[in-house]
C-alpha cells in the first residue's frame, strides 16, 4: 500500500507493506513502513514479538557520503551508526555501536583498476585491543594478477601470482606457514589442456611434495 502525506506544500511518499507466515501453531507477521523525505529514508518494521526495527538513511549528505542509523527496541545494545563514502578511487565504511564501550569498525580500499590497497579493522574501546586487522594489496593488468594479504592481525600472510598468455597460464601461491604451490597449464591445441601442479611444505621438505598431472581433451 502506497500513500502520500502532505507536508507543507510537498507530498512525502509513504509505503506500507505487511507479510505473514504460519509455522506450525505459530503465526509470524510483520508490518514495514518506509517514509522518504528528500534525501532521508526512514524504514520501520514491527513484528509479532513486539520488536521494533528502525533504520534511518541519509543519502548524499555530502558528495559521495551516506549515513545510516539503525537500532532495535527493546534491545538497548543494538544501536549502530554507520558512514559510507564512495569515490572514483576510494571506498570507505566505518561503523560504531551506540553503547558505553562500543566496537569501532573501519574498512576501506583506495586505488585504481591496476593497483589497490585495502584494510579491515575492528577496535574494542572497552579493552583497547584490535579485535580484527586485515590488509591486502593487489596489482592487475591485462595478463597478470598479483596479490598480498595479511590476516588475523598479521599472523597469516598469503602471496599469490597469476600470469596468463594466449597458450599457457601460470599460478603460484605461498604463505607464512611455508606452504608453496604452483600450477602450469598449457593449451597445446584448441580446447585441450595439459596441467601440472605441485605443493611443498618448505618447513618439512623431508615429508615430500605433492604433484599432480591432468589432461583435458575437448573436440
Amino acid at each position: 500500500m502506497i500513500q502520500c502525506i502532505k507536508k507543507s506544500t510537498q507530498l512525502v511518499p509513504l509505503v506500507i507493506t505487511s507479510s505473514g507466515a504460519k509455522k506450525g501453531d505459530l503465526f509470524l507477521a510483520d508490518v514495514n513502513t518506509q517514509l522518504k523525505n528528500k534525501n532521508v529514508t526512514t524504514d520501520i518494521k514491527v513484528d509479532t514479538n513486539s520488536n521494533l526495527f528502525t533504520t534511518i538513511t541519509v543519502d548524499e549528505a555530502a558528495p559521495g557520503l551516506k549515513t545510516i542509523l539503525s537500532f532495535r527496541v527493546p534491545d538497548q545494545r543494538s544501536g549502530k551508526l554507520e558512514a559510507q563514502y564512495l569515490h572514483d578511487y576510494a571506498g570507505i565504511c566505518t561503523s560504531v555501536g551506540l553503547t558505553a564501550n562500543p566496537i569501532v569498525n573501519f574498512s576501506g580500499v583506495v586505488g585504481t583498476n591496476i593497483l589497490a590497497l585495502g584494510t579491515d579493522v575492528s577496535f574494542d574501546t572497552k579493552t583497547g585491543d584490535l579485535t580484527k586487522c586485515n590488509a591486502g594489496l593487489s596489482f592487475t593488468n591485462a595478463d597478470l594478477v598479483a596479490s598480498l594479504n595479511l590476516n588475523n592481525k598479521g599472523d597469516n600472510m598469503c602471496a599469490s601470482y597469476y600470469h596468463s598468455q594466449p597458450s599457457h597460464n601460470v599460478k603460484s601461491r605461498i604463505n607464512n606457514f611455508g606452504k608453496a604451490s604452483a600450477l602450469l597449464q598449457h593449451e597445446w591445441c584448441p580446447k585441450s589442456l595439459f596441467t601440472v601442479s605441485g605443493e611443498v611444505d618448505t618447513k618439512s621438505v623431508d615429508k615430500g611434495a605433492k604433484f599432480g598431472l591432468a589432461l583435458a581433451l575437448k573436440p
